[in-house]
């Protein structure tokens, strides 16, 4: 049970990033982003958008679980976004933030390792 919650979780997480990315970059991101110089915030606006799109893939996908009635097609379902997650998590904390790996990857790993315990 604790795995759907935090598999729920994690959609909800993404499906906020695709909201935040899509239609709020250049009004939250400026008070979220305070060190990005804030006349770049228009400018990336269509590479954000592009980004909360594939958030939003990675959202459904681990939504789509909740809907899969066989346990081991789920598990591999699951898993396998779970693991696009933690990859993008990784990258997104070596590449833009360190937050990115606390706030993405490690809820990722942490549902990885309760479906495979």
């Amino acid at each position: 049970m604790a795995e759907k919650i935090l598999i729920g979780f994690i959609s909800l997480l993404h499906f906020y990033f695709l909201y935040f990315e899509m239609f709020a970059w250049t009004t939250k991101g400026k008070k979220i982003f305070r060190t990005f110089p804030s006349e770049l915030f228009e400018a990336t606006k269509p590479m954000a958008a592009n980004q909360g799109l594939y958030n939003g893939f990675l959202a459904a996908g681990l939504a789509w679980t909740f809907f899969i009635t066989d346990p081991l097609w789920q598990q591999n379902i699951a898993l396998f976004f779970l693991s696009c997650v933690t990859i993008a998590g990784i990258y997104g904390a070596y590449s833009v933030d360190k937050k990115i790996l606390y706030i993405q990857a490690l809820p990722a790993l942490l549902a990885i390792a309760l479906i495979l315990i």
